[in-house]
């Protein structure tokens, strides 16, 4: 059976123009996944004042600590020496809690209703997000309560991408994906900044604020996420899409005409049958090891696994380094990180128009991690002299290192779970999402904990190992981007032969 149609959606009917649904599932999702984003910031903001220098601050009254305490307005356990080891235990748990149970979310997401999936998972991403700040008002000073909070609300976050992903996907063809997915897909930085002024206004006062109210936030947008979204076109009788078929897609791969270049040689969905506006039996759920087969998955899911290893390790460790090479102030440091984002964003769409327009997914982000590489070694040694080429490079390294980060997580994923060799079963688009970001933020939970083994030995060391990884992602895609070069190799000579046939007719 198809999902119930969400309650408060029914007053939309009477405008339900294809393009207009679209447009609103797009924003829709959007918003729910800023705000996913948006309630992941707040530790990095807190974390400066959870252990801070305390020495030029006036001791209360009836304060037991002693003068020479420098610590003693820092909160417990986070006091203590080793405070970076335990912050990055807390880090930790959320980005390993998310790495695993993402390939769990997607076979639950596949076989529950969106909208019921999606809406619970930021109740609860909203709840323990909340319940880490209410650690402050609770006078809460256990190192579990807060490394629990965060395994729990990492699974919790594990609802979003597959769901919103799949959402997108059963909306929007292939066509266009690249772009709008592109554009789409810069909701990460937005929920980033987001996450950050709000912790920001109460950082230096009651920090616990600054969980608690992006967690009411998020769990108010799950609220609205259960009563607005809605999972298929046929739901409010709009067109569904095409994901494959078209004429582009006929003319790929030289081997098997028929297909495009990550296809198997089994037949599509036929197109009465994908077009059809008529409820039908929805088909089983894919399997794990069904949706590996699926061609390009496991290529696609390893190269995020050290593309994810190098955008994650600047998200964490760049501010440090500007503070550490360029001797920037702190909030200088921090300001000037977020231009690296700005390029991600650019990358985003760069990558998704190019991608589009050529039909080659994996050549389009083979180009942009070579490229990457050597971007990455220059700034690293000339980035730093002075505040112009370091603008430049920063944006520049963020467009390529995430460019083909958000392709791989948006319009690939969503390529790739309604593939022609499914027959038309779209719900493997979850499993797919699942699988291809789980194994992306292995790296993400790898990249940040490598570079804090590594920086004591120096930052080049800490850029060799990106530079390197970089590297690896291009040649995981090898394959791929040669079928491609073939499929656009056959579908030249079949153009030249049509031309010669229509300027030289027997």
């Amino acid at each position: 059976m198809r999902s119930s149609l969400a309650p408060g959606v029914w007053f939309l009917r009477a405008f339900s123009r294809d393009s207009w649904f679209r447009g609103f599932i797009l924003l829709l999702t959007f918003f729910i996944y800023t705000c996913y984003h948006m309630s992941r910031k707040p530790i990095s903001v807190v974390k400066s004042r959870l252990h801070q220098n305390c020495s030029e601050l006036i001791h209360p009254i009836n304060d037991t600590h002693s003068l020479n305490d420098t610590t003693w307005c820092s909160w417990a356990p986070f006091d203590q020496n080793n405070y970076k080891e335990l912050l990055g235990a807390v880090d930790n748990a959320f980005l390993v809690a998310y790495a695993i149970g993402m390939f769990i979310s997607g076979i639950f997401g596949e076989r529950l209703p969106l909208r019921y999936y999606l809406s619970a998972g930021m109740l609860l991403s909203g709840l323990f997000t909340a319940l880490f700040g209410l650690g402050y008002f609770w006078n809460i000073h256990m190192l579990w309560y807060f490394v629990l909070i965060q395994i729990f609300n990492g699974l919790a976050q594990t609802t979003g991408w597959p769901s919103v992903v799949t959402c997108v996907g059963n909306w929007f063809g292939k066509g266009k994906r690249g772009l709008i997915m592109g554009v789409w897909n810069s909701h990460t930085s937005v929920g980033n900044i987001l996450g950050s002024l709000i912790a920001g206004v109460w950082v230096n006062g009651q920090w616990g604020l600054s969980f608690v109210v992006p967690g009411i936030i998020t769990a108010a947008m799950g609220v609205i996420t259960f009563l607005f979204l809605i999972e298929y076109p046929e739901d409010v009788d709009c067109t569904p899409p095409q994901h494959h078929g078209g004429p582009e897609e006929k003319e790929d791969n030289p081997e098997d005409p028929g297909n495009g270049p990550y296809s198997s040689r089994e037949s599509s969905l036929d197109t009465a049958t994908r077009c059809s506006k008529e409820p039908s039996t929805q088909p089983a759920a894919i399997s794990f090891l069904g949706a590996l087969r699926i061609p390009g998955v496991i290529e696609f899911s390893l190269c995020l696994l050290f593309a994810k290893l190098v955008s994650y390790t600047f998200l964490y460790w760049l501010p440090l380094y500007i503070f550490n090479v360029a001797h920037f102030g702190a909030k200088e440091a921090g300001d000037l990180s977020t231009l690296f984002d700005v390029g991600g964003i650019i990358g985003g769409i760069v990558a998704g128009l190019i991608s589009d327009y050529t039909n080659g997914r994996a050549t389009t982000c083979c180009i942009m991690l070579i490229l990457a590489a050597p971007m990455m070694f220059l700034y690293n040694h000339f980035g730093q002299n002075g505040i112009t080429s370091s603008i430049v490079m920063l944006i520049v390294c963020g467009a390529l290192v995430n460019g083909p980060y958000a392709l791989i997580t948006t319009a690939v994923s969503a390529d790739l779970g309604t593939h022609k060799s499914l027959k038309g079963n779209a719900k493997a688009l979850s499993t797919v999402t699942a699988i291809i970001d789980g194994t992306g933020s292995i790296g993400a939970a790898l990249g940040p904990l490598l570079a804090g083994l590594i920086s004591p030995t120096g930052w080049n060391n800490v850029f060799y190992m990106l530079i390197s990884a970089d590297i690896l992602a291009c040649l995981l895609l090898c394959r791929l981007v040669y079928k491609e070069i073939l499929a656009w190799k056959s579908s030249m000579s079949r153009n030249r032969g049509s031309s010669l046939a229509l300027t030289h007719p027997l």
